[in-house]
């Protein structure tokens, strides 16, 4: 005798969309979990920051501020003389180094190079990263001229106005904060 038993009917559409269903949800969670993780492998808090081996040669490079003597600037308006830290530049190799490569200068700090004799002199900011205030000086230690806030990363050609034999390079700025002007002295020892 046959089981008697009511035997449920299968939707055979009902089936295969539930399938789909879950498959396309199941597809569309494996992608954004792929996406999550490749978004956060690549991403680091640190990822603009150099990595040791970069900050190596970075500081190998790009020398930091040498202290190798001080600079007075004596004012015509001022007995009180301007004190500056001075890196000396006073071969070829070192004047055409500069400060190039540099990213920051000591607030009362500088460079100064010293040239073997007095001509007309021009300097440029090819990759020097820090604004400055060039101070053009003669072999009697008078400021002959001055070119004020230099743009970085240029080219072009940043002249004395008269012969100089020594020139002053500090931040932009340095000479209208103390009022240094054409005329004025220097002393400096190293």
């Amino acid at each position: 005798m046959p089981n008697k038993t009511p035997v449920k009917k299968v939707n055979k559409k009902s089936a295969p969309k539930k399938f789909r269903l879950s498959r396309l949800i199941l597809i569309i969670l494996v992608a954004i979990i792929a996406l999550a993780f490749l978004f956060f492998s690549s991403y680091s808090p640190n990822r603009n920051k150099p990595s040791a081996r970069q900050s190596s040669s970075i500081s190998k490079s790009a020398a930091s501020f040498r202290k190798d003597g001080s600079l007075s600037v004596f004012l015509s308006q001022n007995p009180s003389p301007i004190k500056i830290d001075v890196e000396i530049a006073d071969d070829e190799k070192e004047r055409m180094k500069g400060l190039m490569d540099r990213h920051n200068l000591p607030e009362n700090a500088g460079m100064l190079f010293i040239f073997p004799d007095e001509a007309p002199r021009s300097f440029w900011m090819k990759n020097t990263f820090i604004a400055l205030d060039i101070i053009y000086i003669n072999s009697y230690k008078v400021i002959v001229s001055i070119q004020k806030y230099t743009q970085p990363k240029t080219t072009y050609s940043i002249p004395s106005e008269k012969p100089a034999m020594y020139v002053l390079e500090v931040n932009a700025g340095f000479t209208d904060k103390f009022g240094i002007n054409p005329g004025d002295k220097i002393d400096f020892s190293y």
